[in-house]
């Protein structure tokens, strides 16, 4: 499958999807966003892709929206503030909706800098793993007199805590990547040098597991937090027995039963 800002490739049952914008470090132009939510439509749309791997090309993941042009800025009847809402609402929401309701696993590798709405990228991920020399930057407010976008006012706070969290968007210091897993932000950060291999080797193991489960696991932890434990309660008894019928639970039982490696199918 080709695409103008991202190599999408297909092996076996994992899609590499690479940001490819190496020269302006991945920013996030208009057409990188579309090519980001066809790449998504076209996982969702293959049953045979089990988990996906996104990372950048070249020196950085992604350094936030591309403000060296104007495809922000197309409509000289709209105020640089009704143009930016414009575009969140009709292109970068919409991208990263379809990124996070994924119905597979999503491993991501952050190699180099994740800034701006690249660290909100990022953050989309199930695995996040960072390079050591990688960093995430919220340059909205010290740079620009802007605020995080794309969804980091919604990962951040339940990821790193609000007080973290505000200092980060507030501040906008670089968190190197050791300190990212320290906090809890990601899920390991690991030498450079190892990061597609070790990414990869994630996504192999979601690409053999049990997809169904997956599936149901992201549904229950993407929902807003429930009200009270009834609730999340009766949405886990919900999602569970959808479980409880499939193909895979019925090998996962005879598995353990014979006290063998379960081989799922995904069904």
């Amino acid at each position: 499958m080709k695409f103008e800002t991202l190599q999408f490739e297909r092996r076996d049952r994992i899609a590499f999807v690479t940001l490819n914008r190496p020269d302006k470090l991945n920013a996030l132009n208009l057409q990188l966003i579309e090519d980001l939510r066809a790449a998504a439509a076209a996982v969702a749309a293959d049953p045979q892709i089990g988990a996906v791997l996104l990372t950048g090309a070249g020196r950085g993941f992604s350094a936030g929206a591309d403000l060296t042009r104007d495809d922000f800025f197309q409509d000289a009847k709209l105020s640089p503030g009704q143009s930016i809402g414009a575009s969140l609402r009709n292109h970068f929401n919409p991208m990263v909706s379809a990124w996070y309701d994924l119905g597979v696993p999503l491993v991501v590798a952050v190699n180099g800098v994740a800034a701006g709405a690249g660290v909100s990228l990022a953050l989309i991920g199930d695995i996040v793993l960072a390079a050591r020399s990688a960093s995430f930057l919220q340059l909205f407010a010290p740079k620009l007199g802007l605020m995080p976008d794309l969804g980091s006012t919604f990962f951040l706070p339940r990821m790193v805590g609000t007080a973290r969290a505000k200092g980060l968007a507030m501040l906008g210091d670089a968190l190197s990547a050791a300190d990212a897993e320290r906090w809890g932000l990601i899920w390991a950060c690991v030498d450079d040098a190892a990061l597609i291999d070790q990414a990869t080797a994630i996504a192999q193991r979601f690409a053999a597991g049990p997809t169904q489960a997956y599936k149901r696991i992201k549904e229950a932890f993407n929902r807003e937090p429930a009200g009270t434990l009834q609730q999340q309660l009766a949405l886990e008894a919900t999602l569970q027995a959808q479980l409880a019928d499939t193909e895979d639970f019925a090998e996962g039982v005879l598995a353990f039963r014979t006290k063998r490696a379960p081989q799922f199918s995904g069904k």
